[in-house]
This record gives C-alpha cells, sequence and structure tokens, in this order.
C-alpha cells in the first residue's frame, strides 16, 4: 500500500533532497508540497533537477488537505516548525528536520536558540532523530525531530566511545568541516560565491555553536555526567559534506574495535579498516557515513574521522530512514543508491 506523505517547506534544500530520495521510493507517494514565496509555481520550476518527475504543485500550508496525508515532512526554518506542527493533527506522523525539537528541556532551547518555546508540550513528546540509536523509540514516535547534520556526525564518531568509557571525557576535540549547503538556501552576503569561494572559514568559535546543545545533551546521558566538547566548525567552499576529526585519549585500538562493532549491522555507518580516513567525495549523494580511526604519534592518543553528506545522511536522508520506521517500511528503502562520484 502506498503512503501519502506532504513535505512543508518544500523549496529548501533539505525539501529538494527529500523529494530526490522519495522520488525513488516503493511504498511513498508524494501527496502535497508547500511553500511560502515560491507558492502557486512547480517544482520544476523551483528546482529544474527534478522537473522530469510528476510532482503536485507547490501550495500554502492551509491548502494542504492532511486528512489524506500519512505522514508529515516538516522542512521549515528554525523557530517556524513550533507553531506550524502544533496546528497539525495530533494524529498525524511528523518527522521534522528543523532544530525546534531536537533539545528535551525547554530551558536548554532557549539558552541555545534565544526565546522560548512555543509549544513545549510537544517537545517533552519528540523523539531524538539519530535512527541507529533510537530506532526502537522512532519506530512507536508520533514525532520524530532530526538531529542537527554536525550534530550526527560527531554522535557517530564518539557515541560508542562514550558508552564504552574509552576515551578521556574531559579531553574532546573536534575540528569540523561543512559544505555551503549547510548554512541553507536563504540569500546570505557571507555565502555570495566572491565572499565564500577561495577561502576557509571558521564560524561560532568558542563553544557558541547551537548543535552543541545537542552533544551537551546526548554525550552528559550516555556518561551519567557533564560532557562538553571543544568543537569549532568550519565553513568550507564546496556544497555538500561534513567532515568531522575528533582528536581523543585512548587506545586506538580498542576505539576502532568499539565503532566496528557498535556498526556491524548498520546498513548505512561503515567503519573503515585501521589507518584508513574517510573522504566527503565518498559518501557524495548518499546515506551513508564512513569513520576512520589512525593511531596518534603521541602515545595512548587517537584521531576519529567521520564524513557523511549534511543533505542526506545528516538531515533529509536520516528523515526518511525514521519515516521508514514510523510507517513500518523496510528501513533502507529509497536510501540505497551508491554515492556519486566524481
Amino acid at each position: 500500500m502506498m503512503r501519502n506523505v506532504a513535505i512543508l517547506g518544500a523549496s529548501g534544500y533539505t525539501g529538494a533532497e527529500l523529494v530526490r530520495l522519495i522520488a525513488g521510493h516503493r511504498g511513498l507517494r508524494i501527496a502535497a508540497l508547500s511553500a511560502d514565496r515560491k507558492a502557486g509555481m512547480r517544482m520544476g520550476e523551483v528546482f529544474p533537477h527534478l522537473r522530469h518527475l510528476d510532482l503536485p504543485p507547490l501550495v500554502r500550508i492551509d491548502e494542504i488537505d492532511m486528512g489524506a496525508i500519512d505522514l508529515v515532512f516538516c522542512a521549515l526554518p528554525h523557530a517556524t516548525s513550533q507553531a506550524v506542527i502544533a496546528s497539525l493533527p495530533r494524529d498525524m506522523k511528523i518527522v521534522d528536520l528543523s532544530a525546534d525539537f531536537r533539545l528535551r528541556d525547554a530551558a536548554e532551547y532557549r539558552r541555545w536558540y534565544g526565546q522560548p518555546h512555543a509549544a513545549p508540550e510537544l517537545q517533552a513528546e519528540a523523539v531524538y532523530g539519530l535512527t541507529e540509536f533510537y530506532r526502537d523509540e522512532i519506530r512507536a514516535a508520533r514525532l520524530v525531530a532530526g538531529t542537527g547534520c554536525n550534530a550526527a556526525t560527531g554522535q557517530y564518531a564518539l557515541r560508542p566511545l562514550i558508552a564504552a568509557g574509552l576515551i578521556d571525557l574531559d579531553e574532546i576535540v573536534m575540528d569540523l568541516k561543512c559544505g555551503v549547503s549547510g548554512a541553507g538556501r536563504s540569500l546570505k552576503e557571507n555565502l555570495l560565491h566572491a565572499e565564500l569561494s577561495e577561502g576557509w572559514h571558521p564560524y561560532a568559535v568558542g563553544g557558541i555553536h547551537r548543535h552543541l546543545g545537542e552533544f551537551d545533551q546526548e554525550f552528559s546521558a550516555l556518561a551519567g555526567r557533564p560532557v562538553e566538547v571543544q568543537f569549532t566548525p568550519h565553513l568550507v567552499p564546496g556544497n555538500r559534506g561534513i567532515l568531522a576529526t575528533c582528536y581523543v585519549r585512548g587506545a586506538a585500538g580498542d576505539i576502532h574495535a568499539a565503532l566496528a562493532g557498535a556498526y556491524a549491522d548498520e546498513p548505512f555507518v561503515l567503519t573503515l579498516p585501521m589507518g584508513e580516513v574517510p573522504s566527503t567525495r565518498h559518501v557524495r549523494g548518499s546515506n551513508y557515513c564512513h569513520l576512520g580511526v589512525v593511531e596518534d604519534r603521541r602515545a595512548g592518543r587517537a584521531i576519529v574521522v567521520a564524513a557523511l553528506d549534511n543533505l542526506t545522511k545528516g538531515s533529509s536522508g536520516q528523515a526518511l530512514q525514521n519515516a521508514n520506521l514510523m510507517l513500518s517500511l523496510e528501513e533502507t528503502e529509497g536510501l540505497t543508491m551508491a554515492p556519486l562520484f566524481p
């Protein structure tokens, strides 16, 4: 049986990525697409690479018949999703790709996003959407909060190590590079070609990046005590991809064995042979995350590297993986395409 889905905010990068993925899905039908400024247009006009698909027109959210929809993907900007999701039917299954429901504590949301949460009752209901670690909860959930793409990358590298007690929790340094699509499709001066190209730009330096709220929440829960990583993201002049290089104190061999064991049965997380490191070019356009471990020249230290596509495994692919679970479909359906290369 085909299930009808709606994509709210379909004119953004994650919305377009959802359409690309669902177009090859055997169990889902795109029944509605919404946009704000581009309402009334065809998806092929907004994204010419999708013009071959037979898609419904972009409409405003209030024009969608939600009674005909089985699941909603909410790909709206941060702080917008709260009110929209609160207005949807209470039995509607929802995967939210924004940051609005990622943090369980309302005070933490206010701390990191600078405003009170508009739907705290839904915030308490939402399940954190890191599929490999919340699979059972996601399968039973009505509302799933997609992770931040940076937060997902770092967690794939570090969660098994923290859970197993293999690294010093007070000495975790993460250096992360992200392609420009991670900043969204809105026009911003610092993302103009002349401003961005031919340079790499650290940002949110000194512990003010919002995804730190997710690291704090998830790593501290795993460890049973506060864990704060040192984290600096960099914007690089590429379209897609995240590469996180994590410096930790621990035995490299044990770290590699723990990652290989933790992800041995996971369809989308691959641990490379010891000493090999991943590249964003090897996961581009796919739902795969590659992990590598290298022993540092200093005894008792290791380097863990994670690579994924921020629009796929870091966002829309993760959202589809979660939707498959929520609708009792095969988890990998629509997501096994090989990465694009070169």
